[in-house]
């Protein structure tokens, strides 16, 4: 397991595991089973899992930024994902990363990255770190990120993985984000990866001339927005149904 030490939520008698096969004739012994093959995967053959992914997963689905698709071949997002289920890395899906969280599937991932507009130079500012994958991405093109985590072990975890990568062009605060970083804006894009049920002001106030925020909002029915900042105000359009976990802190004030 790559010396990761194992992670109680994700063992075979853990709460994670009865949620995902209770009520599937899968008992403990085929859960055991299957976790031990995640766990196996082939560091190998993770390259060409990426570029399959892109093909299939981002391409095929309309992202077309060289930098964007550069940087989803290049981010070895198994390393963001607990170690049990790194076979699963490049599923066209969300992964559980445990304390009730999770990384994006890889197109959303891909499609917030691509409408945020990110170019060489640009600071950018992210909420909600999770597990530091969507950092890593947009650190791969922009050239400074600064990404706030609500969840102090999560922003932990992250800001050693990502250090362990060599992301040096990113910085992972323990805070809420709601507030954004009024003291290092104006911000050239803001990438927010957990939903609100409005956009929090103080992310708008501090995007700069032409800035974008990319943002989920909404409850139990979610939109993905892009706001544009120009010098006659916002303009803001809906993109497409999502679904994240809720923005938490003084969102839920």
């Amino acid at each position: 397991m790559d010396g990761v030490r194992p992670i109680p939520w994700l063992q075979p008698t853990g709460p994670l595991v009865r949620r995902v096969f209770r009520g599937r004739g899968i008992n403990k012994l085929a859960a055991t089973v299957v976790l031990g093959a995640c766990a196996a995967a082939p560091q190998g053959s993770f390259e060409a899992q990426r570029a399959r992914m892109v093909a299939s997963q981002i391409e095929s689905r309309g992202v077309r930024d060289p930098a964007v698709l550069r940087a989803m071949r290049k981010v070895p997002r198994e390393r963001f994902v607990p170690a049990p289920l790194r076979a699963s890395a490049y599923d066209d899906r969300p992964l559980p990363i445990g304390l009730e969280q999770t990384i994006s599937q890889p197109y959303i991932v891909a499609l917030m990255t691509e409408l945020a507009q990110p170019r060489a130079g640009m600071k950018v500012l992210e909420v909600g770190t999770g597990s530091g994958y969507q950092a890593a991405v947009l650190a791969e093109i922009v050239g400074s990120v600064v990404s706030v985590e609500i969840l102090p072990e999560l922003g932990r975890r992250a800001s050693a993985t990502l250090g362990e990568l060599g992301y040096a062009n990113v910085r992972v605060i323990v805070g809420d984000g709601f507030d954004g970083r009024p003291d290092e804006a104006p911000f050239d894009a803001i990438v927010v990866t957990a939903a609100p049920e409005r956009i929090p002001p103080p992310l708008l106030e501090q995007l700069a001339l032409g800035g974008r925020l990319v943002i989920p909002v909404g409850s139990s029915d979610q939109e993905l927005l892009v706001v544009t900042r120009s010098s006659d105000g916002y303009s803001r359009r809906s993109v497409i149904p999502v679904r994240f976990v809720p923005m938490t802190g003084k969102a839920r004030d």
